[in-house]
Formats: C-alpha cells, structure tokens, sequence
C-alpha cells in the first residue's frame, strides 16, 4: 500500500510537532506530525487529505481517508476557548471533501488578539499514526505553500 500525502491545510514557516509550544501537541499525545505556523493575515485552511469530514468544529477539523486514515487540523493552541471567534466554517460532518478544498477561513489576527498562539498542529490519528514519514521541509522549517506535502502516512 502506498502511502497517503497528507498536505499543508495553509501556508506558513513548518515546525516540528516538538516544538509546538503545547504539551498535549509537543509530545505526540494526540498523535504524530507536524505544524505550521501560517502567516499573520485571513487565511484559507484546506483539506489536508481527500476524504469525508468526521469532526468540524470552527477551531479544527478531522478528515478521514476511504482507508481509514485520519487527519486531525487543529487552528491555534487554546482556540476552543474562543468559542468560533476568528473562524468561518464552509462544511459539515459527513462532507465528501477533496485535498485543497476550502474547511475554515482562519483569522489569524484576530486569533492572536485573543491572545492565542496561532500555530497550527497537522496529526496523524490512529491508523496510519505509527508510520509516519516527515517531509524534508519540516525538519529544516522552511515555508510552506497551502497543499504541500508535510508528511505522509500509510494506510
């Protein structure tokens, strides 16, 4: 079985999930693989893997593939606490979504006004989770474009 590319929902500077400035992120509690943290403006985050939306929340999303794999985004550290200040929601539990296809708009200013970290924590959870092989990129903390390849998973 092939592995699945699993893409960056927005852009922004890549990070180690280690250096994720949460303990429940930074130590793999949830699940490996990697984070962004995106550019201070309004962005798009978007699928990171083809598949149908299990979770929607206006702070993260979970995607699941037709094999099983799922992908937790999570926008922000804290964000819950927000209660859907500086997110707007553009699908619902049980969506049929394609990778690149528009989940949140992010208000990263308005996050950050709020006083949150807006980093955002890509996870591999579950199935696929203990296989999980680090784009170059991440390990070197380069840039990223929205929907390139930050890790990929098998499954």
């Amino acid at each position: 079985m092939s592995p699945t590319p699993v893409l960056a929902p927005v852009p922004g500077r890549a990070v180690r999930m280690e250096d994720v400035p949460d303990p429940i992120f930074a130590q793999s509690m949830v699940g490996p693989g990697a984070a962004i943290d995106p550019p201070r403006g309004v962005v798009e985050a978007v699928a990171p893997i083809s598949g149908t939306v299990l979770k929607v929340l206006p702070h993260a999303y979970v995607i699941v593939t037709a094999g099983g794999v799922g992908i937790l985004v999570h926008l922000g550290i804290d964000t819950v606490q927000l209660e859907g200040q500086g997110f707007t929601v553009h699908v619902e539990k049980g969506d049929e979504v394609t990778a690149g296809q528009l989940v949140v708009t992010y208000d990263v200013p308005a996050v950050e006004a709020l006083g949150r970290n807006p980093i955002v924590p890509v996870v591999a959870l579950e199935k696929g989770a203990e296989n999980v092989g680090l784009a170059d990129a991440v390990a070197s903390g380069a840039e990223l474009s929205a929907q390139d390849t930050i890790f990929t998973v098998d499954g």
